[in-house]
């Protein structure tokens, strides 16, 4: 997954036709008040990518150079393989800019299609138009608003877009560049943000493209409203999963529901690209909550608030957690040799020497070794020295992307099958949390590398040896 900023642009607000504004909300500058000249940025939020990394080459022979190991998972947890660079990077601060770029629904005509084109020539009216058959299309007009502020998120590499997102495969392996494959939108996405406190911000299906317009072709699913408006969906569309009790020590995953072009919530279509739009769910809105999962058809997206990153395990914490564990000198208990997590500064390209391994299936950690191969089973299947299970025999490594993670918990459990560690309750919410793949289908990932999971649970308790003396 690559997501590329750009601060300069953003996108309308529709959601103008459902939200009036947020009564009763203090404000600390007037409406379309610009930021002051040194003036600390107010932050809106953080968009961090999922699984996002890449798979190492060829491990070298093992310690003992009897096996050559699986492939290492080069996971960067929050920057890119080649180092986060520029508008280049995996995780993004949205914070409020300069200028308020909104704009608002102004005005609705209706028109002959054969003349859509002349009437959104002009580069400076953002607007949205429907095609409702050959003969007929409605076009929408947006006016700016000095309350908002909007970013784009999509596959094109144009100016307007904020941020330039690219496939994230299943395995981990972030597409780099142009890909014919993709079922990414170029213009995917806005999220548009309140200046004012308490800094609301919300999530739309479509971007504007070059010519600051959205359309919404013949085929594309769009509708009436019963008040007369319009609305639609995007091809592949946008999915929204709300975790239930925000994204913490309690929560538990929600349910994915689709966002239309106008911000309204639906139940999910039959297929990703179905025609029929499904139920309008009334009772739930398109507002960003803390740990919100944003699907794009091919890289999902976590938001995190700023007052849930308070509340999130800092990298400092991470880094004490990882001295306390080697602080216990675990051992292997066959060879007994002490073993350490590696330091995140060394990188990832193959497991260090005292690196910990797992077997996924029971938890029990060892030192690599050589035997144990069942590779009638697999060349990754061994069998454990003290339990006799047979699976996956993986590299722990440590999760060092804290905005994943729920609590500050001891890194105790381990995805399987990958091997990425984090404390007990983020392992299991994210095994539990099913997310989207290709037109139908769901699966629950490691979010640190994106690897399926698998198992009963998704993840296992490890289990350490302490030192004999």
């Amino acid at each position: 997954m690559v997501l590329e900023g750009n601060p300069e642009v953003g996108s309308p607000r529709t959601s103008d036709l459902r939200h009036p504004g947020n009564q009763g909300s203090c404000d600390l500058s007037p409406p379309g008040e610009d930021a002051q000249p040194g003036e600390e940025p107010i932050k809106y939020g953080e968009l961090i990518v999922l699984g996002c990394c890449e798979e190492g080459g060829e491990e070298t022979k093992a310690q003992r150079g009897e096996v050559t190991g699986p492939r290492a998972h080069s996971c960067y947890n929050g920057c890119l393989a080649s180092g986060d660079k520029g508008r280049r990077r995996s995780r993004l601060a949205l914070s409020r800019r300069p200028h308020a770029n909104g704009v608002k629904p102004d005005v609705m005509h209706h028109i002959s299609t054969p003349l859509v084109s002349k009437a959104l020539s002009n580069r400076g009216q953002h607007s949205i138009s429907y095609t409702l058959s050959r003969s007929h299309s409605v076009i929408v007009e947006y006016t700016h608003d000095s309350d908002t502020d909007m970013f784009q998120i999509g596959r094109s590499t144009e100016n307007m877009i904020d941020f330039v997102v690219t496939d994230t495969s299943p395995g981990g392996g972030a597409a780099e560049g142009p890909s014919a494959q993709s079922t990414i939108s170029r213009y995917a996405c806005r999220i548009l943000c309140d200046r004012r406190p308490p800094y609301t911000a919300r999530i739309y299906a479509a971007g504007f493209d070059a010519s600051s317009n959205i359309f919404l072709g013949e085929r594309a699913a769009k509708w009436r409203t019963p008040d007369g408006l319009m609305d639609g969906l995007t091809t592949n569309g946008v999915l929204v999963m709300h975790p239930a009790g925000g994204f913490s020590e309690d929560s538990a995953p929600g349910v994915w529901r689709e966002i239309s072009v106008c911000g309204n919530v639906y139940t999910l279509r039959d297929s990703r690209s179905a025609q029929q739009r499904g139920k309008l769910v009334e009772n739930e809105s398109n507002v960003l909550q803390d740990g919100s999962l944003i699907d794009l058809c091919g890289a999902t997206l976590l938001w995190r608030t700023p007052a849930g990153l308070l509340r999130a395990p800092t990298l400092k914490q991470l880094e004490a957690q990882r001295q306390e564990a080697n602080a216990a000198r675990p051992q292997c208990p066959v060879g007994l040799s002490t073993l350490a997590f590696p330091s995140p500064a060394r990188g990832r390209t193959a497991p260090d020497k005292q690196q910990p391994w797992v077997y996924v299936r029971c938890g029990h950690v060892h030192g690599y070794h050589g035997w144990g191969c069942r590779r009638e089973r697999g060349p990754q299947e061994r069998e454990c020295p003290l339990c006799r299970l047979v699976g996956p025999y993986v590299p722990l490594w440590l999760g060092q992307e804290a905005g994943l993670c729920l609590d500050p918990g001891p890194p105790s459990h381990a995805f399987a099958p990958c091997g990425h560690v984090c404390s007990e309750k983020t392992a299991r919410y994210w095994a539990q949390t099913p997310l989207p793949h290709g037109t139908h289908a769901f699966h629950a990932a490691c979010p640190f590398c994106g690897a399926w999971l698998t198992g009963e649970h998704g993840c296992v308790r490890l289990i350490f040896q302490g030192p004999l003396d």
